[in-house]
Formats: C-alpha cells, sequence, structure tokens
C-alpha cells in the first residue's frame, strides 16, 4: 500500500490552546480532520488556526513559508501602484467609465480578484475548495476593517461563494474570467509555493481548464477572459478576439458582442 496515498490532502491544526475551539469548529466546517496539538502531522497541507491568524503550511518542511489570503499584503498594494494600466484590467474592459461585473471562477487566493476590484468592478469570487473558500473569507473580512481606505474600498466590492462555477450560471453581461492552472515558471519560489498549495487542494481536477472554457461559453457573458502562460497553448481551439502580452503570461480574450456588458456606476 502506498503510505504516501493514504496521507489526507489537509488537516487542521490548532497553533495555541485558546484557539483549540475555533480549530474543531473549522475542521468541521470544511470537512478536514482535525489533529491533536503535539501529535503526529500527518497531512500534506496543515490549516494552521490561531486565534487571529488562518494560513496554509505544507508538512514536508517546516522552512517552508505559509500561504495566506491577506489583501492588505504589501506584494498587492505594491503591483496596483500601476493602476488603470493593470494588464488584467485592460483584458477584462475597464475603462474610465467602465467597471464590468467580474464572475471569477476560479478566484483560488483571490489576488487577481483583488486587482479587479480597487480598479473599480464589483467581482464574485468562486471557489470550489472549501480550505481556500474559507482562507478567502477570512482574508475578505479582515480586509473589510482594514485602515488602508483603498484595502476596505475594495473589499467592499468583493463576495466570495464556495461552490464549482460548472454547476452555476453566470450573470447576463458578465465578465467570466478563467485561471486554470499552469505549471509555475522556474526561479520564482514564491508562485511556486502558492501554485503547489492550490494543486493539492485541487489535486483530483488538474486539467478541468477545456471543462471550464466549455461551461463558460454557454453563460450570457459579455466576455470571457483566461490566463495563460506566455507561450503555452490557447485553453481551446477557439480564437481569441485578441490577446495581451505580459513578461510571463498571457490574457486570452473572447469578447461576445452579442451579450451587452454589465458595468458598475
Amino acid at each position: 500500500m502506498n503510505n504516501e496515498a493514504a496521507i489526507p490532502v489537509c488537516a487542521v491544526v490548532a497553533v495555541t490552546p485558546a484557539a483549540s475551539q475555533q480549530a474543531r469548529r473549522i475542521a468541521g466546517e470544511i470537512g478536514c480532520e482535525l489533529l491533536p496539538a503535539g501529535g503526529p502531522l500527518q497531512a500534506k497541507l496543515l490549516l494552521m488556526v490561531d486565534t487571529d491568524d488562518l494560513c496554509l503550511q505544507r508538512r514536508d518542511g517546516p522552512g517552508t513559508s505559509p500561504v495566506r489570503v491577506d489583501f492588505a499584503a504589501p506584494t498587492l498594494l505594491h503591483r496596483r501602484r500601476s493602476g488603470h494600466n493593470e494588464l488584467l484590467g485592460r483584458a477584462v474592459g475597464v475603462k474610465s467609465d467602465r467597471y464590468p461585473l467580474v464572475f471569477d471562477a476560479t478566484a483560488g487566493l483571490g489576488r487577481d480578484a483583488y486587482v479587479l476590484a480597487d480598479l473599480g468592478c464589483t467581482v464574485w469570487l468562486v471557489e470550489r475548495s472549501p480550505v481556500l473558500a474559507l482562507l478567502l473569507q477570512r482574508g475578505l473580512d479582515n480586509a473589510a476593517i482594514s485602515q488602508v481606505t483603498q484595502v476596505r474600498n475594495a473589499a467592499s466590492q468583493m463576495s466570495v461563494q464556495r461552490a464549482d462555477s460548472c454547476q452555476l450560471s453566470a450573470p447576463k453581461g458578465a465578465v467570466i474570467y478563467l485561471d486554470p492552472m499552469f505549471t509555475a515558471r522556474r526561479g520564482r519560489a514564491a508562485v511556486k509555493k502558492d501554485l503547489d498549495a492550490l494543486q493539492l487542494l485541487h489535486e483530483q481536477c488538474r486539467d478541468d481548464g477545456p471543462e471550464l472554457f466549455d461551461w463558460a461559453l454557454a453563460q450570457p457573458a459579455s466576455r470571457i477572459v483566461v490566463k495563460r502562460p506566455l507561450k503555452g497553448p490557447a485553453l481551446a481551439e477557439l480564437k481569441p478576439s485578441h490577446t495581451l502580452k505580459g513578461k510571463a503570461i498571457r490574457f486570452d480574450v473572447y469578447v461576445r458582442p452579442e451579450a451587452p456588458c454589465i458595468t458598475v456606476d
């Protein structure tokens, strides 16, 4: 028997005795095993619960930095210095008088969603992993009471739903944003760390890009935006209306004029 295969993907651990009750509640809410304090940490990922913190930690190395959803993180604030010239904003169709409603069908850690909300879009974050959905909601709750006005304003534009997007209907005229997982490029340890955690949580459904795209095509969306590696293949044989390229990634944009875009005033 493969002992590694028998190890659960994720388990919950209380960091301090004061967090024990909260950890027990979270374990029941997301359907994960609660590991006893001081016991063997038998899981590929550990959801570390403290009274004021929630993060993911890889089991295979205490030197691995934790993964959090922190919309007030300096890296996100630094990213937004490009303002409305942000490539992602251009991809979804943000203009000075146009802020689309975005249905983020693969929310993940919510960083692209935050950028879009900060640009002025209303963003629905849909995430099927119970663990990630919990981290997203915790991050959003913290952002809503941030001391940084910019972070609070962006948080007011975001909402989280735990669900499989393929089982939902996107609003008519919304922009559907898809970010199917792909292999992290070499030389970016932080990117790889986050991607590894996401892939473990979605290990049963890593190759669902085509299914998501088929679902998106069946929705009354005004456009579909697909994030891809710069030199990677298109998600489908359908040629994009246009493509926006960055240094390492690109956005394939499928404009659908038959579905007028919903905008936010």
